[in-house]
């Protein structure tokens, strides 16, 4: 696996399988017991695995020369998991505000040979929210009570991450299966779970999605103060490729430009909902400025592909909103000028020709990557070389550098087809097709539903041109809310007109309602 690694390779990969199974009953287990008990499970298993892998790495062998103080922070850390767990335990709503509001925080941690960019905070609050939820069910006296069915998405969802996890056996690329196994895709699905089965009430939606407003613009507010100051606070990549570009890229507090706009742009397709369903002129007023402001920290990312995920999601909540006509229209007219700038005017888009390099060139090497990508498809068409193994095996081939093959895994379809072949892929469509499917049922009534489809299919858009998709924590908060939503209505709170009613600054009757 790693020099940083305590345990042996199969000690580490038969874990990692097991997590991924524990993660899978949580989502999927037949009753509400059995369910506790696997997230338990996955709970104490992942962190082990975390610890076993990097313990021989830097900051654990800090902490270990200083032992009194090292055991000192973790019982510290402990007992503040249970405090937070008990207050979760009685005022649910603050887990659901803090696990969005811990969804941009990540720490970077040195795993697998590599520094990972780990989400800390939120793994404290998905810990804490997890022991809130098993503990009052593994104490129940009835341990057989039914769990509610899950839907094929979950299925998809979870055996995809069971998947994935096997097919690390077989390749070259276990160190980073590992890593996106156990640092993303467990916690992720605990946070699934525990998500989906809250009831979203309208206070906790708009705390919530204030929290992240609120976040938003402080993270602008420190892109705009590098942007003035040429200052960058993180990625030396990013900070050495300022100093010999004409451009100048910013990324706030986290590592990459273009998961800060990622985070941007989601933000705004929100704050875009509320100005195409309020009505009320205070929330227009702060909607619209939040959104001047947030135009021009995504601005100073220089990301191209969180521009076009902006305008996709834009054009997907005037759907919503207004119908097919309004978005096709300006979609043809958009296409036709396209068309015409690139064929009239090449050079304006550094196109001189239309052949492989110059394309290659224009898109700062992406087509390159992609047709690599596609010739590793080629060459292991149903199994694919194996998870997490883009990078090795793009090496291989293409007799790429460490930095070339490192940012080879660009365009998420092809990164699954190159690594799980025909079977992956297969899964992801079906992701694809039944979480839009479930996402856009009642998205045209209600603004929330709207937002987090248009903000669903910004994502994906985003993972077509850059990374990250199941390793994006939105990404799950996203399903998990849209699935509460549109689940069928059993002891939810909040209506649709409830939550349409909130964003226009009215109060209604509250009518008792379900939520599975």
């Amino acid at each position: 696996m790693s020099d940083t690694a305590a345990f042996p390779e199969w000690v580490l990969l038969g874990g990692m399988v097991l997590a991924a199974v524990l993660a899978a009953a949580a989502v999927l287990g037949r009753t509400v017991r059995g369910r506790a008990w696997a997230m338990l499970g996955a709970l104490v298993l992942t962190p082990v695995l975390l610890v076993g892998e990097i313990w021989n790495s830097p900051q654990v062998e800090t902490v270990r020369d200083r032992g009194v103080l090292g055991l000192a922070a973790a019982a510290v850390g402990l007992a503040a998991m249970a405090g937070l767990a008990w207050l979760f335990a009685r005022r649910p709503g603050f887990f659901a505000v803090l696990a969005l509001a811990a969804l941009p925080f990540r720490v970077p941690v040195q795993a697998g040979g590599s520094t990972a960019n780990l989400l800390v905070p939120l793994y404290v609050v998905i810990g804490a929210g997890a022991l809130a939820w098993l503990i009052p069910r593994l104490a129940a006296r009835h341990a057989g009570t039914p769990a509610e069915r899950a839907g094929w998405l979950e299925w998809v969802l979870l055996g995809g991450i069971v998947l994935y996890a096997l097919q690390s056996i077989y390749g070259e690329g276990e160190a980073k299966a590992f890593e996106q196994v156990i640092f993303f895709y467990v916690p992720f699905a605990l946070l699934f779970v525990l998500l989906r089965g809250m009831e979203w009430t309208r206070r906790r939606l708009l705390w919530g999605g204030g929290a992240l407003v609120v976040l938003a613009l402080l993270f602008a507010g420190i892109g705009f103060w590098e942007f003035q100051t040429r200052h960058l606070l993180l990625n030396p990549k990013v900070i050495a490729s300022n100093q010999v570009e004409e451009y100048f890229r910013v990324n706030s507090l986290f590592f990459d430009p273009n998961i800060y706009g990622r985070f941007l742009a989601l933000v705004m397709l929100g704050l875009a909902s509320v100005l195409l369903w309020a009505k009320r002129p205070r929330n227009l007023l702060l909607a619209i400025a939040a959104l001047v402001v947030l135009w021009g920290g995504l601005l100073t990312t220089l990301s191209q592909s969180s521009f076009a995920a902006l305008l996709l999601g834009l054009a997907v909540l005037t759907w919503l909103r207004f119908g097919g006509r309004y978005v096709l229209g300006p979609a043809l007219v958009a296409l036709a000028a396209a068309a015409v700038l690139i064929f009239a005017f090449p050079g304006a888009l550094g196109l001189d020709s239309f052949d492989s390099d110059t394309l290659d060139d224009a898109t700062s090497g992406r087509v390159e990557l992609m047709e690599g990508g596609l010739n590793l498809a080629k060459e292991q068409p149903l199994f694919g070389w194996g998870a997490g193994s883009f990078n090795t095996e793009y090496r291989r081939a293409e007799d790429a550098s460490g930095r070339e093959a490192t940012s080879a895994s660009h365009t998420i379809p092809i990164t699954v087809a190159a690594e799980q072949g025909l079977l992956g892929l297969v899964a992801y469509v079906a992701l694809l097709v039944l979480a839009f499917r479930r996402l856009a049922r009642g998205a045209w009534r209600n603004p929330v539903r709207a937002a987090i489809l248009a903000c669903f299919a910004a994502l994906v858009l985003h993972t077509w041109l850059y990374a990250a998709f199941l390793e994006d924590p939105m990404t799950w908060t996203l399903l998990a809310l849209g699935s509460a939503l549109a689940a069928p209505v059993l002891s939810r709170r909040e209506s649709d007109e409830d939550v349409a009613a909130a964003l226009n600054g009215h109060r209604k009757e509250h009518r008792e309602v379900a939520l599975p």
